[in-house]
């Protein structure tokens, strides 16, 4: 997106992302691949690249590795990641499986060989292969072999059965380096945070806290607060104190913009992102302070006070050496 509007070399003739966001932290990029999924009927994919149609003004733009490469340097993020082929993990067409994961081994290489920054910024390959072991396993060793400063699970998250979600997780986990980062892809839920970072992810993103807030929905530890519902007329509770905007507005006021006016989807986005930063300092923290599986049970508890837990996560967390039941 950034590439199509305002383009790379506006980006970099003021100053690189850093600072025209001016924002001191890292930052990462996409590479524009999952637009094959999100955009599949603009896109036509073939072994030079991916040829988009801009949904702004419908102009045509050939996204190749090098190319996004390019576009990547100038933006000048701190990790960017390599252009893939993304076949959606619900399909059912073996065959594009296999091409999918041979072709994104095909572009990492020259992505790597198109880098032109690598002393400072870190370019990630992503593992493909679907839902198929045995073709994630050859994605894995494959990826592996060109030693890149970090690895991403990609192709998930795409509304496969949960089951099958969290043993590819898992067994992508169990195989990438343990020394560099394992960033899976487009998972943003508290509940598949706790699970796979329990697998032994390190990174996630997700438009999930941005996409919510759109349909006027605020995340809370006691669950998801749908503000558009007229329980919420005249309502003076503030929203949540855990976060800035929580302790700033009522749910009446937020009820009366929420998914109506933009400062409403805007306050309930940074709402919902300062949450989860903050979900996810907490759950750093018992990493660090050595009581992981407390924390894991606590939020169960609270998540799910009922006690009927999914199975798929009961049996994702025992795999992980944390027993519910």
């Amino acid at each position: 997106h950034l590439g199509n509007r305002p383009g790379g070399d506006i980006v970099e003739k003021l100053g690189g992302i850093h600072k025209l966001m001016n924002w001191g932290g890292n930052l990462l990029t996409d590479s524009g691949g999952f637009q094959m999924v999100s955009l599949l009927k603009l896109a036509q994919i073939t072994e030079k690249g991916v040829l988009f149609q801009s949904p702004v003004n419908g102009s045509s733009m050939l996204l190749t590795p090098e190319k996004s490469m390019e576009i990547q340097n100038q933006i000048g993020a701190d990790i960017m990641m390599a252009l893939d082929d993304v076949c959606p993990s619900t399909s059912d067409d073996e065959a594009r499986f296999i091409e999918a994961a041979h072709r994104t081994l095909r572009w990492i290489d020259r992505c790597v060989e198109a880098h032109k920054n690598p002393q400072r910024q870190n370019l990630y390959g992503i593992v493909q292969g679907g839902l198929d072991a045995k073709l994630r396993d050859f994605s894995l060793k494959e990826m592996i072999k060109r030693d890149l400063p970090g690895y991403a699970i990609g192709g998930l998250a795409g509304g496969e059965d949960k089951e099958l979600f969290w043993r590819v997780v898992k067994m992508c986990c169990d195989y990438l380096p343990k020394d560099k980062p394992r960033y899976l892809m487009g998972v943003g839920y508290t509940l598949d945070l706790v699970v796979c970072s329990a697998l032994g992810c390190d990174q996630f993103d997700c438009v999930y806290p941005a996409r919510t807030a759109r349909f006027g929905t605020a995340i809370t530890r006691q669950g998801l607060i749908k503000l558009r519902k007229q329980k919420y007329k005249g309502d003076k509770t503030l929203l949540d104190p855990t976060t800035s905007v929580g302790r700033k507005y009522t749910r009446g006021y937020l009820h009366e913009i929420a998914s109506k006016e933009a400062t409403g989807c805007q306050l309930l986005t940074m709402h919902n992102i300062e949450f989860l930063q903050n979900f996810m300092k907490e759950l750093r923290g018992s990493i660090r302070q050595g009581n992981f599986p407390e924390f894991v049970k606590e939020f169960m508890r609270k998540e799910y006070p009922s006690g009927e837990y999914p199975n798929w996560a009961v049996d994702a967390l025992l795999t992980a050496g944390i027993r519910l039941k």
